[in-house]
């Protein structure tokens, strides 16, 4: 794998800078440094990779307390405390063993013809509309969506509907929260409605498997059941089209890695998750509250502190990935789906997207680059996530 090129080496200086967080005076820089979130609160910013995999998997170091009344936060919008993702040990274990099954290598794999022929139908729609185009509308935000509504059992219809509302799950700003707040009750609304339809009128898809498993056993309250699919909902779709719309951007602007990937052939897995380490679509980690006093490297997290890993700056931790060029082999893994008991379910079903977004792309017009000028590239702020709302290519 080719060395950072100066743009590349920016968009990963992007990713590892959070304008919403404000250092403590002195701190800037520390593997472990206390910062002010846009809620007023403080945390302590873990940029270290051995410190963040300890966050992400002490179980001193809780998601359920993160979420309870009076934690420090990193936004007034939080999941719900029934939400897997704010749950911890049995509790969590117990949601996410019914819904795991639905995301193993295999059953991402049984997927594969269904996101190839996804793909190819939107880059026949990129071919027809022409150079300049924007990739992210014709290709790195339908696809997950159109993924994401094949395997929840959502009417193609009803889209547009929740897809302007989705980036309110992710979003850490301090604007005012009426306006979050009624988006966020929209999807609440939304689907506890597409439950009450899949109930009267079942099929295939993983949430009608879902309601037979709530209604026949009873391993899911009603609540859980509605927020287990808006947990599916955040993790499949705004997390997936960032992280399409960063690989083609890094990957657009690396032109020396661009000559080597004309082929598909060369697009391998070992370079797809470099991409993946590289630029992640999910910088920063769920808080987790310490249970009790946590020594953490040079500081102490003390009980009912928060502390946040920065996914970004792990994975570029110069103590562990100090060559670029090193086999990708014998790196340790990365952190951009997380660690430990709350490591991202959707992990490969994800790296199918964008390797078969990217790969097919590349193959479908091997001249793909970046279009000229600033307005080419235009990113999303204010959000946990990173990613374009607009990335204009040519080829």
């Amino acid at each position: 794998m080719p060395g950072l090129s100066t743009n590349r080496a920016a968009i990963t200086a992007e990713l590892c800078t959070f304008p919403e967080l404000t250092d403590a005076p002195g701190e800037e820089g520390a593997p472990v440094r206390r910062v002010t979130t846009p809620t007023g609160d403080q945390l302590w910013l873990v940029t270290s990779y051995a410190l963040g995999r300890t966050v992400l998997s002490d179980p001193r170091l809780s998601r359920a307390a993160a979420v309870a009344r009076g934690a420090p936060r990193l936004s007034d919008t939080a999941p719900a405390p029934s939400a897997m993702t704010s749950m911890d040990g049995p509790e969590h274990a117990r949601i996410r063993r019914i819904v795991a099954g639905a995301f193993t290598t295999r059953c991402a794999e049984a997927l594969r013809p269904l996101v190839e022929r996804l793909t190819d139908e939107l880059l026949d729609g990129l071919a027809t509309q022409g150079p300049p185009a924007d990739f992210v509308a014709h290709v790195a935000a339908p696809l997950p969506l159109a993924v994401l509504c094949r395997l929840l059992g959502i009417p193609d219809e009803d889209r547009d509907q929740f897809r302007s509302s989705v980036g309110v799950l992710f979003d850490i700003t301090a604007r005012p929260s009426a306006e979050k707040t009624r988006q966020r009750l929209m999807l609440v609304y939304y689907m506890t409605t597409l439950i009450e339809r899949k109930r009267r009128c079942p099929d295939d898809s993983l949430m009608s498997t879902l309601i037979r498993t709530r209604d026949s056993e009873g391993a899911l309250s009603e609540h859980e059941l509605v927020n287990l699919g808006l947990a599916l909902l955040m993790a499949g779709y705004e997390t997936t089209v960032g992280q399409i719309g960063l690989t083609a951007l890094a990957l657009l602007t690396d032109h020396d890695h661009r000559r080597t990937l004309r082929s598909r052939s060369a697009w391998t897995p070992a370079a797809v998750d470099e991409y993946l380490r590289l630029v992640p679509a999910t910088p920063l980690s769920f808080p987790r509250v310490a249970l009790q006093d946590v020594p953490l490297g040079p500081v102490t997290v003390r009980a009912g502190e928060a502390a946040v890993v920065s996914l970004a700056n792990a994975n570029t931790d110069p103590t562990v990935f100090p060559d670029p060029v090193a086999s990708l082999e014998t790196r340790p893994p990365h952190l951009t789906f997380g660690h430990g008991a709350h490591r991202c379910l959707g992990a490969h079903l994800a790296r199918l997207q964008v390797s078969t977004a990217i790969g097919r792309a590349l193959g479908r017009f091997p001249e793909l680059r970046l279009a000229a000028g600033d307005a080419s590239v235009r990113w999303t702020r204010g959000l946990a996530t990173r990613g374009l709302t607009r990335l204009i290519v040519t080829w």
